[in-house]
């Protein structure tokens, strides 16, 4: 049987096709790829974005901003010096991209301007920090991604 170009054009695009679609169904069913969002309310986090940008502000307009160090203790985030340790509030906040299960947050409890997280509950990798806080009635906000 002889097969000329337009049937062997024809079969070549429904090969191509069984194939794109095999690797959708696949993808798409398959639960090893998941496919989760960012955080699970999205919506209402975009509506608290301005808010979001307005604390950041805040916190770059300070004379020293909060900054992170590596210790064999695990991460030290760095408050600025000069203010009073009583009234600051809020929560540092580690999002680990790979995986959602390592998400956590801690309470800001400080003592002479550091913030200590553990060795233990951090794996190697990237991480983003997110340190949303408060000091006289005045809103901050300090994001970074880091490689630990």
């Amino acid at each position: 049987m002889k097969i000329n170009w337009g049937t062997a054009i024809v079969i070549a695009f429904v090969c191509f096709i069984a194939f794109i679609m095999y690797f959708v169904i696949s993808m798409s069913t398959d639960k090893k790829y998941g496919h989760d969002l960012v955080v699970e309310d999205y919506y209402q986090q975009e509506l608290k974005f301005q808010t979001d940008i307005d604390k950041e502000a805040n916190s770059k307009s300070l004379d020293s901003n909060i900054s992170w160090t590596k210790t064999n203790n695990g991460i030290q985030i760095n408050f600025p010096k000069n203010l009073d340790l009583k009234q600051i509030k809020g929560t540092v906040f580690l999002y680990r991209p790979s995986n959602k299960h390592l998400d956590f947050e801690i309470p800001i409890s400080l003592s002479n301007h550091t913030l200590l997280i553990p060795d233990k509950r951090l794996l190697g990798g990237r991480w983003n920090i997110k340190v949303d806080w408060e000091y006289n009635n005045n809103a901050y906000l300090y994001k970074t991604d880091i490689t630990y």
